[in-house]
């Protein structure tokens, strides 16, 4: 059954197809002209475009582009910045720049990549490129930036090496910056590359080398190797640094008594010492290590590091020590603070500790933002949950204007020349540049238009927080329906799975294989199909709405049963695998809020409270924007055990 992904009025439904047809000179047939120059020019056949037929095309840039492209590096700077002075409002532009920054590089042609080049690039072969050009107008800067990509325990591409020879000609990378480097490819287990530095060192450094080899073979040798590392001690930092680093992962307790040791005789900088005290900390506080616990509430106040005042907030609560909760949680900046989730452990300690005033003040606060926890909050004392929805009315005049927007009529032509990926670079590069009432008609646009994932993209780009309709929209809803029903699976927590997972784009592909709206693996979705008794769908077949929402349907069903029905714990396995959670549940505490902040995992602990909160959203929107008689937990949720009573006998 094919999904529906939006339900518009005929009125609404006739604008956007009026909006989409081919302006003056724009008919099928100069579509289909492009979409032919614009295959004949990625094969650098220039004799099959029919320049003619597409001069007026609003897509003619993009043939302009690879034809351009293809004159690097012999192409003056006055073509490639006249090309992207016309092209400013697309990312043709910085595409073209790209390109011109790497041909110039790889040719030598520095001062015309200076004259393209506008700053930093993005990339490291870019830019190695383009500080190397520096290398003759701002030496400075050169080998500031030559120093920072030299640094790093991996190889850097070929294009780096000129850059870096003439940095060490100059002196301005030297004996130092090589052990640096060499320590760096140690900890990172590139035993070619450090054979390869040390022998770019000479006979002074012989001792620091010998020191290194002895930490390599026994890593608690690094309180019985001298202090001073290399001439004039210029290379204690980085041997230490990278020294502790690997203990601290091995053995944080005895990594830590070493420090104790150590650190007040080292003779180091201060970003060194940083780096050692700050991993020392945060794999105490990870992996709950005890006896380090006094050392690290001591150096925590110095280090002024967010995370690792989170992180001791966390090992707080999972010690009940509801003092240490609040002591902690006063200690983050004044808008971390203020944030829902800790409001709500902020009311859940003084509550604990009797202060009822101030917990409920703490929870008031909490409550009034949209999020898990102030969902939680809002639950605790009894009162509606603050959508704070924006309106998202557009009206006519500026619904007339957008559609007259060159980007958005690029974007038309590009999906009607089957291109949409180029249609989403022009959409989502027009959101990010547009004002607040620009972004909110091209929001308006997309949602008349059938396309959620560019809707969802739009709305992020233009930070449009409070634009539910718009960031949560009703796509492939009659699937989600569907499949809820046959799976017995709610529909709306199978939405919010597929906004969190994809953001509503059916062709998304994660780096490691997961694909479609809810994202699933093509191995679960293949042991999905045959407990279903239906073919497997394969890579492709997945990326089908209908099949991916059946099949992920299917999975989340089964991982409510195996925690008998609690959805915190099986949307946990979504993410996580259910082996873990098993694991957790059997080490959990026995509150739900507990439960969901002792997740070890920073992804999954976000992914469950996201998703339980956009369910809420979507069970709201549903019904008309009222989040009354919609709940965040059901009451076993809420007030059951969270540990291994959750599992169910299999």
């Amino acid at each position: 059954m094919p999904s529906t992904p939006f339900r518009m009025p005929w009125k609404l439904m006739l604008t956007a197809a009026l909006l989409c047809l081919p302006s003056v000179g724009q008919t099928q047939s100069t579509d289909g002209a492009m979409r032919d120059a614009l295959q004949a020019a990625r094969a650098k056949d220039w004799q099959d475009i029919d320049r003619a037929a597409i001069a007026d095309h609003v897509l003619a840039g993009y043939v302009d582009y690879h034809r351009l492209k293809a004159r690097l590096p012999g192409a003056t700077v006055h073509d490639v910045q006249a090309f992207i002075d016309a092209n400013a409002d697309s990312p043709l532009a910085g595409w073209m720049r790209g390109q011109a920054i790497s041909a110039y590089g790889e040719a030598g042609r520095y001062q015309a990549l200076l004259a393209v080049a506008d700053g930093k690039p993005r990339g490291t072969e870019r830019q190695c490129y383009y500080y190397t050009a520096l290398l003759g107008s701002d030496p400075a800067a050169a080998a500031e930036g030559g120093r920072e990509l030299w640094r790093v325990g991996h190889s850097q591409p070929d294009a780096c090496d000129p850059l870096f020879n003439a940095l060490r000609e100059r002196g301005e990378i030297g004996p130092e910056q090589v052990w640096e480097r060499l320590t760096l490819a140690w900890q990172a287990g590139e035993s070619g590359m450090v054979s390869y530095l040390g022998r770019q060192l000479g006979d002074d450094w012989r001792g620091a080398r010998a020191a290194l080899e002895r930490i390599d073979d026994d890593i608690s040798a690094i309180t019985r190797v001298p202090s001073c590392i290399g001439p004039g001690c210029r290379g204690s930092g980085a041997l230490f640094a990278a020294a502790m680093h690997d203990y601290t992962r091995a053995d944080t307790e005895a990594a830590l008594a070493a420090w104790q040791q150590l650190s007040s005789r080292l003779a180091i900088d201060d970003a060194h010492r940083h780096a050692i005290e700050h991993d020392l900390a945060f794999y105490s506080l990870v992996r709950d290590v005890a006896p380090n616990r006094g050392w690290v509430d001591g150096v925590l106040p110095r280090l002024d590091d967010t995370d690792l005042t989170v992180l001791r907030i966390r090992v707080a609560l999972a010690d009940r020590d509801w003092a240490g909760v609040l002591d902690w949680a006063g200690r983050l900046p004044a808008e971390e603070a203020s944030e829902a989730r800790w409001q709500y452990w902020q009311a859940r300690a003084k509550e604990q500790l009797g202060d009822a005033a101030g917990a409920k003040a703490a929870y008031a606060r909490a409550a009034d933002q949209r999020s898990f926890y102030g969902f939680a909050a809002a639950d605790h004392l009894g009162q509606p949950y603050a959508l704070n929805q924006a309106d998202t009315s557009v009206d006519e005049a500026r619904r007339r204007e957008i559609g007259r927007l060159p980007a958005v009529r690029r974007a038309e032509a590009l999906l009607r020349i089957d291109e949409p990926g180029l249609a989403s670079s022009e959409w989502y590069a027009a959101a990010a540049r547009a004002m607040p009432q620009q972004a909110m008609a091209m929001a308006d646009y997309a949602a008349r238009r059938g396309w959620p994932a560019r809707l969802v993209q739009t709305t992020i780009a233009a930070r449009l927080w409070d634009a539910l309709e718009w960031r949560f929209p009703e796509a492939y809803r009659d699937d989600f329906l569907r499949w809820g029903r046959v799976n017995d699976v709610d529909p709306y927590l199978l939405m919010g799975i597929a906004r969190r997972e994809s953001a509503y784009n059916p062709d998304a592909l994660s780096p490691v294989g997961a694909r479609g709206l809810m994202q699933l693996m093509p191995g679960t979705a293949t042991q999905v199909s045959r407990q279903l008794g239906i073919a497997d769908p394969g890579r492709f077949g997945l990326l089908e709405p209908s099949t991916n929402i059946r099949l992920g349907s299917a999975y989340i069903g089964e991982m409510l049963e195996r925690y008998r029905g609690n959805r915190l714990a099986a949307t946990a396995a979504y993410n996580a695998g259910p082996r873990r959670v098993d694991r957790w549940l059997r080490d959990a505490p026995q509150q739900f809020d507990l439960f969901v902040e002792s997740i070890p995992f920073r992804e999954t602990r976000h992914y469950v409270q996201a998703v339980l909160a956009y369910r809420v959203i979507f069970e709201s929107l549903a019904n008309g924007g009222d989040a009354r008689g919609v709940s965040l937990l059901t009451e076993a949720e809420r007030s059951g055990e969270y540990n291994g009573s959750l599992l169910a006998r299999r």
